[in-house]
C-alpha cells in the first residue's frame, strides 16, 4: 500500500492532482480543500490511501494523516465507499464528523451529497465512538482571542489555482457570501470553497 506521496505537483484539477514521484506522475483524488493547498511546480506531501478494485487502483490524498484515517474508518459503514467518504470530508472536517456522529446530528450528516436520513442514521449507529473524540480542542474559542482573519482571498486564490479566472472566482465568492462583509474564518474556508465550486460549476454548465 502507498501510505504517502512526496513530490512535485504537475497538475491540479477540480477533483484530483498529479504528483510526480520518482519520475512517475501519480493521479491523486482529493477534496477541494486539499487541492486548494497545492500549486503546480511546488512540492507536496500527502497522506494517502489506496483503494484496490478488480479493475482499478485509485489513490486518495489528504493534507493531514487524521483526514486519511477518518476516510478509512467511515468506509467500514455499510453503503459508504471511497467517493462518499471523500465527499464527507469535503463538507466536514474530521472533527466536524466526530461531533456529528457523537451528537447524532443527522442534519449535519445529511449536508453531504448522497447521504439521506437513513444513511445518516446508519453512519451514527455503525460508527459509534470509533472515530474517537475531537482532536482540535476548544482552546481557540477562549475569550479575548484576536479578531478573526478574513480568509476570502485565500478561497479566491484557491479557485484561481484550480483554473478559473480571478474575476469569476471573486464573483462566485461574492455570490455565496451574498454581499456579507463578515470575515471568513479558517473553519469556514472549506464550506465557502465548496459552495463557490458549485456556483462556478453551474455557470460552466
Amino acid at each position: 500500500m502507498i501510505a504517502s506521496v512526496h513530490g512535485t505537483v504537475l497538475a491540479v484539477r477540480l477533483d484530483a492532482a498529479v504528483v510526480e514521484v520518482g519520475g512517475i506522475g501519480l493521479l491523486v483524488q482529493a477534496t477541494p480543500t486539499t487541492l486548494a493547498g497545492l500549486r503546480v511546480g511546488s512540492t507536496a506531501r500527502l497522506a494517502t490511501s489506496m483503494i484496490v478494485r478488480e479493475d482499478s487502483l485509485t489513490l486518495f490524498g489528504f493534507a493531514e494523516v487524521d483526514e486519511r484515517d477518518v476516510f478509512e474508518v467511515v468506509q467500514t459503514v455499510s453503503g459508504v465507499g471511497p467517493r462518499l467518504a471523500l465527499a464527507m470530508l469535503a463538507v466536514h472536517t474530521p472533527d466536524g464528523l466526530r461531533r456529528a456522529v457523537a451528537g447524532e446530528d443527522l442534519a449535519a450528516l445529511q449536508r453531504v451529497p448522497g447521504i439521506g436520513r437513513k444513511g445518516a442514521q446508519r453512519i451514527v449507529l455503525e460508527l459509534g465512538d470509533r472515530l474517537g473524540a475531537p482532536v482540535g480542542g476548544a482552546a481557540g474559542a477562549a475569550g479575548g482571542a484576536p479578531a478573526v482573519a478574513d480568509r476570502r482571498e485565500q478561497v479566491i486564490e484557491a479557485l484561481v489555482g484550480l483554473g478559473w479566472q480571478a474575476r469569476a472566482a471573486q464573483d462566485a465568492v461574492s455570490s455565496v457570501l451574498a454581499g456579507s462583509e463578515e470575515p471568513v474564518a479558517d473553519a469556514e474556508v472549506a464550506g465557502l470553497l465548496r459552495a463557490a465550486l458549485r456556483t462556478l460549476g453551474g455557470a460552466r454548465g
